[in-house]
């Protein structure tokens, strides 16, 4: 089986040409067919800049990719026309925004919002587009899809908006989706029944799936692969089996110790101290050394980069054979 999409040694800056700063550097990613891959991270570490880049939509002029490959079907996406990106984004490649309320338009109602991909890639007529739109809001499992078709966001709950930004998504049977935090802001009932969504309908059409999220909890539950990404780089990665079982990384421990336990309801979390550092303040050596329980001075003037630790499961860290779940 071969990789859907492939990342190769990306960087992504902003800001003016006399001062840049590097978001993501130059990290590598793969997401194989058919497979869910998780990219997880605190806020500010990378992860939206990373699938922005997939999609070509980081803004312009302050944002830019400075170097790196995406390739998709063959070719790299950072150097097709606009014209060839158009034809991909939205159909081939889709991808669910954060905040779905926020993302959809509030002036149209939510069947010209599905419709609109629809019509941009598709050649039919305006019954199939009604067609295919309701065929959607049943696959996302909106009740009452004739009534629901009229309606405008504001009309809707978050989960519903949240059905109807992955109905959008699906509208052309994409072979990747880009799924960016789909359950923020949801309760947790709402969260399990859109995962549980995702995972569906990823069955039923045969695409892969990369999920962003900042939360390890979803990670376990539908991700194949996952990737752990910290202050611009990727600092661990592994079969989720594997990583849970045995993380290599004192950073993806710390996310590990921060999920809440229904057996331990009455200890208080171990969250980790402090917070990740600015694209202006980024440490000489290791990016997590003024939040990590095991540096040593090594840390602090040598940055360690990816090695394999055993089997499809690498690390960027000096002391990666010590760490355990007590770290």
């Amino acid at each position: 089986m071969g990789n859907i999409v492939e990342i190769k040694d990306l960087r992504v800056s902003f800001g003016s040409n006399g001062e840049r700063l590097e978001a993501v550097s130059g990290i590598s990613i793969s997401v194989p067919e058919r497979s869910t891959v998780g990219i997880v991270g605190e806020s500010g570490c990378g992860k939206t800049v990373t699938a922005l880049s997939i999609m070509r939509l980081i803004p312009e002029p302050s944002g830019r990719v400075d170097y790196g490959e995406i390739i998709f079907d063959g070719a790299d996406l950072l150097k097709l026309s606009e014209r060839d990106m158009r034809a991909i984004r939205g159909n081939r490649i889709s991808m669910i925004f954060q905040e779905p309320i926020s993302s959809l338009n509030p002036v149209f109602s939510i069947g010209e919002q599905i419709g609109e991909a629809i019509r941009t890639h598709l050649k039919v007529s305006k019954r199939e587009e009604r067609e295919r739109v309701l065929e959607l809001l049943r696959l996302v499992k909106i009740p009452e899809p004739h009534k629901r078709l009229n309606s405008y966001p504001h009309e809707l709950s978050g989960g519903m908006c949240q059905r109807v930004m992955i109905a959008m998504a699906l509208s052309c049977n994409p072979e990747l989706l880009i799924a960016d935090e789909p359950t923020t802001a949801l309760d947790v009932t709402i969260q399990a029944s859109i995962l549980e969504l995702i995972s569906e309908l990823k069955e039923k059409i045969g695409m892969s799936i990369l999920l962003i999220t900042h939360d390890l909890g979803i990670i376990s539950e539908v991700a194949d692969k996952v990737y752990v990404m910290y202050a611009g780089k990727i600092v661990e990665e592994a079969p989720v089996i594997n990583l849970f079982k045995n993380p290599r990384h004192p950073y993806t421990v710390g996310l590990m110790n921060s999920i809440p336990s229904l057996h331990s309801r009455k200890e208080r979390l171990r969250a980790i101290p402090g917070i990740v550092p600015g694209l202006k303040d980024l440490p000489i050596g290791c990016r997590f050394q003024d939040r990590c329980p095991m540096v040593i001075d090594k840390c602090r003037i040598s940055e360690p980069y990816l090695r394999q630790i055993e089997n499809e499961h690498v690390s960027a860290c000096f002391r990666a054979e010590e760490v355990n779940l007590k770290a």
